[in-house]
């Protein structure tokens, strides 16, 4: 990590923090001391075991992807990777970091630059176009529940479902219709010269879309022809995102609200993380709990144990991977053994 990355990292610990305070500042302690005496601890192991199952299901991915690859990649290293992403991700706006971090993962296991920017292109694709069927079907069955109750949280929903939904767009746009879509993107530069008074600097970046462009479209034509293999790496994505969205489930079940729906509070839970990608803030700190706590607060009438559960889902869903990635950053990976060079 440099310098920068362990100044954030302390920062959004001590914002983290600030929240919490913050949230149980018209909280009785008394109240909050008993209701985590009264947690039913079984079903809070459940709730972090589903999200070391889907720490594991998108290593699982990973180790797929290498193998077609050509790449025997040991599961211990396979499990560093998401752990990686998960750190810096919450440490960078709107996530960016998490497919860099991913990358240099991958070189230090020794894995081919080539191979691994192969991996994480298709797993970003995948993943992106995993995260738009669930929300679209997650719409469908509450976004009424949503608009008739919870009018204010509307508008960031569909925003959500936009931004997501260009993106796949976009990925389709090249996979499809490449030479249109680099007309597209060189009709959009010439427009952003009048901004500029270096010439040099938008040329760069055009350079560098182009570059991005270029290896998408390679990768799609490789993506279409392994069909098999995406089905696969589709469904296991479905089961890791199943997993992450049914954690509040949990919470709720060890804070002793039993009175509630499976499938509407996993609903729910897809929406608001839909939500936190529009906040810029590390880790959408702010949006996140506000969310939460908005939406959760049908489920649960009392004020000290919706914040209880706000703190037990922030600790599972973001801080959980942060301190393992931190962990598994300062694991030295074993160097992968490649098919090819074997035979």
């Amino acid at each position: 990590m440099t310098r920068n990355n362990k100044i954030v990292l302390v920062l959004m610990l001590i914002l983290g923090t600030a929240i919490f305070t913050f949230s149980v500042r018209n909280v009785s302690f008394r109240s909050l001391v008993g209701d985590i005496t009264k947690l039913k601890w079984q079903w809070l192991i459940v709730a972090v075991v589903s999200m070391l199952l889907s720490f594991f299901l998108e290593a699982l991915v990973v180790r797929v992807l290498l193998k077609r690859e050509g790449s025997l990649f040991p599961m211990r290293d396979a499990i560093r990777i998401p752990l990686i992403e998960q750190l810096f991700n919450g440490i960078t706006p709107f996530s960016s970091g998490g497919q860099p971090a991913q990358l240099f993962a991958l070189l230090q296991s020794g894995v081919d630059a080539g191979r691994a920017t192969s991996v994480l292109l298709m797993k970003f694709v995948v993943y992106q176009s995993m995260i738009v069927i669930n929300f679209i079907v997650s719409l469908l069955v509450g976004f009424q529940y949503v608009s008739d109750k919870i009018h204010v949280l509307s508008l960031l929903f569909v925003l959500g479902f936009a931004v997501h939904f260009i993106v796949i767009i976009s990925l389709v746009l090249i996979m499809y219709w490449y030479n249109f879509t680099k007309k597209i993107v060189k009709f959009f530069f010439r427009q952003l010269r009048f901004f500029f008074k270096k010439e040099g600097r938008y040329l760069k970046w055009e350079q560098v879309v182009d570059e991005k462009i270029d290896n998408f479209y390679n990768e799609s034509l490789r993506l279409k022809r392994s069909w098999k293999l995406l089905v696969k790496i589709s469904l296991l994505t479905l089961v890791q995102l199943f997993f992450y969205y049914i954690i509040p489930f949990f919470i709720l079940l060890a804070l002793g609200v039993t009175h509630v729906n499976l499938i509407m509070v996993t609903t729910m839970h897809v929406l608001i993380v839909m939500i936190i990608s529009l906040f810029p803030i590390p880790g959408g700190s702010g949006g996140a709990e506000y969310s939460f706590s908005i939406i959760f607060t049908s489920f649960i009438s009392n004020s000290s144990k919706l914040v209880l559960a706000m703190l037990l889902w922030r600790l599972i869903t973001y801080y959980l991977g942060m301190f393992m990635g931190m962990v598994a950053l300062v694991v030295k990976p074993k160097k992968v053994l490649n098919t090819d060079e074997n035979k």
